[in-house]
């Protein structure tokens, strides 16, 4: 049932590799040797968006090395038991993690998508119906997850409350919420 993808890595993936190998040849890491400990004790849940890759860790005054990084689409915690939560018990308990700053951001794209946009694409990009219909019978409901929160304050509030409020986090951890303007770098506390 699945279909096969392409092994063979595009123009852009190979741009990247050549740059990689000259990259390490020139000893370029060297200013970003680091252990896997963050220096700030912190974690950041943010959102995927491009926008924030350099405008967040420079907004925040971090380094490489200072804290641990977990993207996701609208830096939204939606699975109890998902990558996101299990990512942050890793930070905490292997890390060291003391605080999780969960930061949104303004015009953001995950905020108002659209189930069936998003079944529409994927049926665009070759994806079969029996395919989306089998993702509907194991229990999946695509429509609640392949849509947006709609308000970012709200999303974050939600995210916070289910990291502080985890079975399986520490009540030592301080968890806190924000939201970047993505233009600015201007941070906003949302109060949860």
């Amino acid at each position: 049932m699945l279909m096969e993808t392409s092994t063979t890595p595009s123009s852009t993936v190979q741009d990247i590799l050549l740059h990689n190998e000259a990259f390490v040849e020139a000893k370029a890491y060297e200013p970003y040797l680091t252990d896997k400990y963050p220096d700030k004790k912190l974690a950041v849940v943010s959102c995927m968006d491009t926008r924030l890759i350099e405008l967040l860790p420079a907004a925040l005054g971090l380094k490489n090395g200072d804290a641990v990084f977990i993207k996701v689409a609208g830096a939204e915690v939606s699975d109890p038991f998902g990558g996101v939560i299990r990512s942050l018990l890793v930070a905490v308990y292997e890390l060291g993690v003391e605080d999780i700053m969960v930061i949104a951001h303004t015009a953001c794209g995950a905020q108002y998508m659209d189930s069936g946009s998003m079944t529409d694409a994927m049926r665009h990009f070759g994806v079969p119906k029996e395919r989306i219909e089998y993702v509907h019978r194991c229990g999946v409901d695509l429509d609640h997850w392949l849509t947006g929160f709609g308000d970012v304050e709200k999303v974050v509030g939600k995210s916070v409350e289910s990291i502080r409020k985890h079975p399986l986090m520490s009540s030592s951890v301080r968890v806190t919420g924000f939201v970047i303007d993505s233009a600015t770098g201007a941070l906003e506390q949302v109060v949860c």
